[in-house]
């Protein structure tokens, strides 16, 4: 079933990259610059909580599905591209950490396709590696889209600190997970 809660949740998060995107095009008249980085916070807060609860919705409703397997992932890398390519045009980011953290999610979806292609669908599976650099990576989207210092917390230098980590675990995580894939390859290979 493509409509179920945790499906109309993905197609929610897909939804939310234009508003993201358009709230740094308002006029300073109609949104403050601090207005804009609140608001695309809160809608990148919102996403990121969307995407919890459409994983938890789906297994506690029993709506998982293929489609939906397809969809979440999907949805995700989108929002969080958006995100990137946003902070790179606000000279938030340097281009070269969006670079490596938007190659790796290409290289790792490929490579899971092509893990299902020959029948290792299961073998690339999320590790703790992998849920880590997401951590890291959607706090520090979230404290470069607010960009602004709370009282004695440096927000901004935290998330600087946590984009670098998280570009750091990018690598080791695709390095990970590269390793598994030639394992399971030579192992073909040599059953063949």
């Amino acid at each position: 079933m493509i409509f179920n809660i945790p499906n109309s949740l993905s197609f929610f998060r897909i939804a939310l990259i234009p508003c993201l995107i358009l709230v740094f095009y308002l006029p300073d008249e109609i949104l403050s610059i601090s207005q804009k980085n609140l608001t695309a916070t809160l809608i990148f807060l919102l996403a990121a909580i969307t995407d919890w609860l459409d994983g938890f919705l789906a297994r506690r409703l029993k709506q998982t599905s293929d489609f939906g397997a397809f969809i979440d992932p999907v949805a995700d890398k989108l929002i969080v591209i958006a995100a990137l390519i946003l902070l790179v045009q606000l000279g938030r980011i340097e281009s070269i950490i969006a670079l490596i953290i938007i190659a790796r999610e290409f290289t790792i979806s490929s490579l899971r396709e092509w893990m299902a292609m020959l029948g290792k669908s299961g073998s690339i599976t999320v590790a703790f590696i992998g849920k880590l650099k997401t951590t890291m990576q959607m706090i520090a989207i979230l404290f470069l889209l607010y960009y602004e210092n709370i009282l004695f917390i440096p927000i901004v230098l935290l998330g600087k600190v946590l984009i670098y980590i998280a570009a750091f675990l990018t690598i080791v995580s695709m390095i990970y997970y590269l390793k598994i894939a030639f394992k399971i390859l030579r192992k073909k290979k040599e059953l063949l």
